[in-house]
C-alpha cells in the first residue's frame, strides 16, 4: 500500500479515523483483482472524508494500489477462467502461469495497450500477434491463445525453464541470447520474472 501526504501529516488523523481506514482496507483486500484508488480528505473541523474519486486535488491523502492476490486465490475463481484452461490444455501449459502473466502484464484489462504497442491481456507485440496468426488481439480468446502458445514455444526454446521463458517474453528470445541465456541485466526484465513467478505460486497455491 503507498500512501502519500499532501501535507506530511498523516499523524494528525484521529483514531478513530485510522481504525475506519485500516478496516475499510482490510475489506478490499478481500476483493480479488479490485483496485484501490481512495481519496482521504481532512477539513478544519477534523473531519476525515472516504471516497474513489480520481481527482487528486483534493486529496489530504491518497491510497492508491492495485490489491494483490490473496493465498486463496485459485485459477478457478480468476477472470477469463475458461479461456485460459482451453489455452493451458492446448498448450499444456498450467493454467496458473498463464493467470500470472495476464495479471502482470495487462491486470486483466482485455483492451490494454501500451506504449510499444503491446495489446490485450498478454500484451502481444503486433509482430508476435501476426506470427501467431491473430486476427485480432483485442479479442480475449485470440489474445491468450496466441500468448500461451508463444510462451509455451519460449519454454521449449529454453529447455523447460520458466525463468528464461518468462524473461524472452518480457525482453525477446534473441536478447536472453545474446547475454548468454540468463535473465538480461535490464530493470524491467529483472522486476518481471520475479512478480510473475510470486503470482504463479499464489494462484496455484506452491509457496515453497
Amino acid at each position: 500500500m503507498v500512501v502519500s501526504s499532501r501535507f506530511g501529516r498523516l499523524a494528525g488523523m484521529s483514531k478513530l479515523g485510522l481504525i475506519f481506514v485500516l478496516a475499510f482496507w482490510t475489506w478490499l483486500s478481500l476483493i480479488p483483482e479490485s483496485r484501490a484508488d481512495i481519496c482521504l480528505q481532512g477539513d478544519s473541523d477534523d473531519v476525515m472524508r472516504i471516497s474513489n474519486t480520481g481527482n487528486t486535488q483534493d486529496c489530504t491523502w491518497r491510497i492508491s494500489e492495485a490489491i494483490p492476490l490473496q493465498r486463496a486465490t485459485t485459477s478457478a475463481t480468476m477472470p477469463f477462467h475458461d479461456a485460459v484452461t482451453a489455452a493451458a490444455h492446448a498448450t499444456q501449459l498450467d493454467p496458473a502461469l498463464l493467470h500470472a502473466v495476464i495479471k502482470t502484464e495487462s491486470g486483466y484489462q482485455a483492451s490494454a495497450v501500451s506504449p510499444r504497442g503491446a495489446t490485450g491481456l498478454m500484451q502481444l507485440m503486433p509482430a508476435t500477434a501476426r506470427q501467431l496468426g491473430v486476427s485480432n488481439a483485442l479479442d480475449p480468446g485470440q489474445n491468450i491463445m496466441a500468448g500461451a502458445r508463444y510462451l509455451s514455444q519460449l519454454q521449449h526454446e529454453f529447455n523447460g525453464d520458466i525463468s528464461l521463458a518468462l524473461a524472452a517474453y518480457n525482453a525477446g528470445p534473441a536478447t536472453v541470447k545474446r547475454y548468454g541465456n540468463v535473465i538480461p541485466p535490464y530493470a524491467e526484465t529483472r522486476a518481471y520474472v520475479p512478480k510473475v513467478l510470486q503470482a504463479y505460486r499464489l494462484i496455484s497455491g506452491k509457496t515453497d
